[in-house]
């Protein structure tokens, strides 16, 4: 028996709508901005308010649409934002009840300082074998466990 594929309406049409798809793709973080930002279910300020986000929260780029932007946040829920409220910086979200922050990125190194579940860090390097480099709002930095943080 022998299968031909016959590409429909349907198919090209969301074969547009979709575009390439590649098997593997890089997660896109940015924070939330200067200011408080409302999260809705739905791409427009008609829809249901379900939060606000803190200024410097960190979320994970879903989809943009227009001036809209679907984003994941710590707790794996999903919402819309205006994409203006959004900037390029990268915060991390501590993830553990207490991450130890180390002045050398190894586990035996000094702890320069602790930081609690939901406490915001500046990303300041990209993860390298395993550990981040990051800083705390008043000025101390060190390197944490990547998988102590979400946002990276």
């Amino acid at each position: 028996m022998k299968f031909v594929h016959v590409a429909g309406p349907m198919t090209l049409l969301l074969g547009s709508l979709l575009g390439p798809v590649s098997a593997a793709h890089a997660l896109d973080f940015k924070a939330v901005g200067a200011a408080p930002a409302v999260l809705y279910d739905a791409p427009s300020e008609k829809g249901r308010r379900v939060a606000v986000a803190p200024r410097g929260m960190p979320v994970e780029v879903v989809l943009t649409y227009g001036e809209w932007t679907k984003v994941r946040d710590a707790s794996g829920d999903l919402s819309w934002l205006q994409s203006k409220a959004l900037v390029a910086k990268r915060n991390v979200q501590v993830s553990v009840s207490n991450a130890k922050i180390r002045v050398n990125p190894d586990a035996g190194a000094a702890v320069a300082f602790s930081a609690d579940k939901g406490v915001l860090l500046e990303l300041l390097e990209p993860a390298s074998s395993g550990w981040i480099k990051v800083r705390h709002r008043d000025g101390q930095s060190g390197y944490v466990k990547g998988a102590e943080v979400w946002g990276d």
